[in-house]
């Protein structure tokens, strides 16, 4: 009895394993309309692609997750692309990252807390990168384009600045811009903001629990069980949130019920 319940508990941990390191590279491309409270009409359809937590140099499946992404985003010819940090776990995966960041246009990035080994992951080894060219990485700063006629501003959080609690990114707020995007590698910078100061603000950081616990109506994301924004897209007085899940993995080179993703939001008047 106890050597039948061994190996089925082992065939059971095997198949959980096997899952995880298929779902680790299985990624979902997704279109997704994001509802905007103060959205100009020239600005309705703007697709604005999100990417995130690549974590390149790390060995795991993530890494197809990562290519196949760019090469969905790349056909598609979005008319932004945003990234929002974690670009590399280790140096060894910059070449990569850059042959892949060239492909995308009108790209803007900002780097998170795994570019400077700012992590219990024993296997991050601190990588951050400078230039990005032709992509624009942004550290507290703030860029001005024209998007159909209109001004929209972009602007990046330094990770660094943000969790010593120094990033004032509203400072950077343009109030003459049409949109103001707000690019930031940690979700909850939703709950520092001014009411109003921003339009969309873009996150990552949680790869949407990476290994999740499911259960009725819901999914437990065990790294991470009390952040109130985890996935996907949330209204707040901040401005609308979108959480990635992000393409590849840390600590361990599984996903479990929360699969890495690509996501064009595509701007809609909020009703």
């Amino acid at each position: 009895m106890v050597t039948a319940i061994a190996i089925g508990a082992g065939a059971a941990a095997a198949a959980a394993l096997g899952w995880g390191h298929f779902e680790a590279g299985w990624v979902r491309l997704e279109e997704l309309e994001c509802p905007l409270e103060r959205l100009p009409p020239e600005l309705a359809g703007l697709r604005i692609t999100h990417l995130s937590d690549f974590h390149l140099g790390f060995p795991s499946r993530g890494g197809q997750a990562v290519v196949r992404a760019i090469e969905w985003t790349s056909s598609r010819s979005p008319d932004l692309v945003l990234v929002s940090g974690d670009l590399l776990s280790r140096r060894g995966g910059e070449p990569l990252l850059r042959e892949l960041l060239a492909r995308l246009p009108n790209c803007y990035a900002v780097l998170g807390n795994h570019d400077f080994a700012e992590t219990k992951d024993p296997f991050a080894a601190r990588s951050p990168v400078g230039d990005l060219r032709p992509a624009t990485l942004l550290l507290d700063e703030a860029k001005m384009l024209e998007l159909r006629g209109r001004r929209v501003q972009i602007v990046g959080v330094d990770p660094r600045s943000y969790r010593r609690g120094l990033a004032r990114p509203e400072r950077l707020a343009d109030p003459e811009a049409d949109l103001r995007i707000l690019l930031c590698h940690f979700p909850n910078v939703i709950d520092r903001l001014p009411k109003r100061v921003f339009d969309l603000v873009v996150a990552g950081h949680l790869h949407a629990g990476q290994i999740t616990l499911p259960l009725p109506g819901r999914r437990i994301p065990l790294a991470h069980p009390r952040w109130r924004y985890f996935h996907g897209l949330y209204g707040h007085q901040g401005g609308t949130l979108h959480v990635s899940a992000g393409l590849g993995t840390t600590f361990v080179p599984f996903r479990f019920l929360a699969r890495p993703e690509a996501t064009e939001l595509v701007l809609v008047q909020s009703q």
